[in-house]
């Protein structure tokens, strides 16, 4: 879930589908004269040359109507959010303060973004037009018509611009932690949560990843790990399902280095420093107070999950206090105010890029809210925290 996320936004009629049909090269969006045809936002997977694998995202008009406009226009600005980058749509030389209020939230979650005039073979931008916008902002800003084939080799250039860094680089999740030919031993527990006839997502990432890294990947499940350590072999890196902290490290050595599948993705998509600082608050926790767990995904849930069951239950044993929690699942909003909660836990955010996972947590961090993931916690709650977390701690340093 690393591919690029791009998001159209403007006002109705601009153009929003038209130029999504012209960048995929498919009728993807239902284009029409009418105003507000687009509702939900529409994604498109789609390869653009030069920049790679990207998901497209069109937005409802920003200057939509009525209550059921209302509910459109925040579900488009709930997509700033979750976006790398964005093209801000104006035509007819309109600009005002639905494309100022657009700017300011794009700056609010640092979303690059660059300024499309379309419809340039009816009425090209004006000098004042012009003008007006550098008021406000410093982006790109190019005239261009989604009916000229031309015109998309300037636009995915000048998008090409605006990408951010980060969106092509290619993070390892223990590359820092591993030599070639290391011993990585990878504890995958199978419970009710386990996909049938395969192994969840970070599991899968993380084994990719140690053969990416020429590491000697030993995978097993926790009822085998006493016996593997009998062979004699030593690993340079043991890497567990958070699920069960507590049994792998009552028989794996103290000095074999200990963290989580969550722990590294934690690392690689989110707030690392933050989850740090924010982990031990859990001993802070009072009678009444409110939890947040955050969900990436939707899944299927039993009484195992690690979310909504286990943690939970292990929280309230370890404060002895009687908590109140919330969990909201995909990239939903959250139902209540911010400064509600008096803890953050948010899940390793292997279906969600790295921008999405920094935004969600953005207005909780901003608050002086608490933030800590689903590994962090679970190793917390059993006793070795530091042990689960040390690993890192010579990388942060140097």
């Amino acid at each position: 879930m690393n591919n690029l996320h791009i998001g159209i936004f403007g006002r109705r009629n601009t153009g929003k589908s038209s130029l999504i049909n012209m960048i995929t090269g498919q009728d993807i969006s239902i284009v029409s004269s009418f105003p507000g045809t687009t509702t939900d936002p529409v994604k498109k997977s789609v390869e653009i040359l030069d920049i790679g694998p990207a998901i497209l995202i069109d937005t409802a008009g920003i200057d939509d109507l009525g209550e059921i406009g209302s509910k459109k226009i925040r579900k488009s600005q709930e997509v700033i959010r979750r976006v790398d980058c964005a093209i801000l749509l104006i035509a007819g030389n309109q600009f005002g303060d639905y494309e100022v209020r657009l700017i300011e939230q794009f700056k609010r979650y640092d979303v690059p973004y660059l300024i499309a005039h379309n419809k340039s073979d009816i009425d090209k931008i004006a000098a004042i037009t012009k003008t007006a916008i550098k008021q406000y902002s410093k982006a790109e800003i190019i005239d261009f018509s989604t009916i000229n084939p031309a015109d998309k080799n300037r636009l995915v250039s000048a998008l090409k611009r605006i990408v951010p860094e980060i969106a092509f680089q290619k993070n390892s999740l223990i590359g820092d932690l591993v030599q070639p030919k290391d011993v990585v031993l990878l504890i995958t527990p199978i419970d009710r949560e386990a996909p049938e006839g395969r192994i969840i997502l970070p599991q899968n990432q993380t084994i990719r990843d140690a053969l990416d890294n020429r590491c000697i990947t030993v995978v097993l499940k926790e009822t085998e790990l006493s016996y593997f350590l009998k062979i004699g072999i030593t690993p340079a890196l043991a890497i567990t399902d958070s699920s069960v902290f507590g049994i792998v490290a009552e028989i794996l050595p103290e000095n074999i280095p200990l963290t989580s599948f969550s722990i590294l993705f934690s690392r690689l998509k989110g707030n690392f420093d933050a989850f740090i600082k924010g982990t031990p608050h859990i001993s802070k926790l009072e009678e009444g107070n409110s939890v947040l767990i955050l969900e990436s995904c939707t899944h299927q849930t039993s009484c195992d999950d690690i979310g909504r069951v286990k943690i939970p239950g292990m929280l309230q044993q370890f404060t002895g206090k009687k908590l109140n929690f919330t969990v909201v699942s995909g990239l939903s909003e959250v139902p209540r105010k911010v400064k509600d909660f008096s803890l953050v836990i948010q899940c390793g955010g292997c279906m969600i890029t790295r921008k999405q996972l920094h935004n969600r947590l953005k207005p909780f961090i901003e608050a002086g809210i608490p933030v800590t993931n689903y590994g962090m916690t679970l190793a917390y709650l059993n006793g070795i925290f530091k042990r689960a977390t040390v690993v890192f701690d010579k990388i942060t340093a140097g």
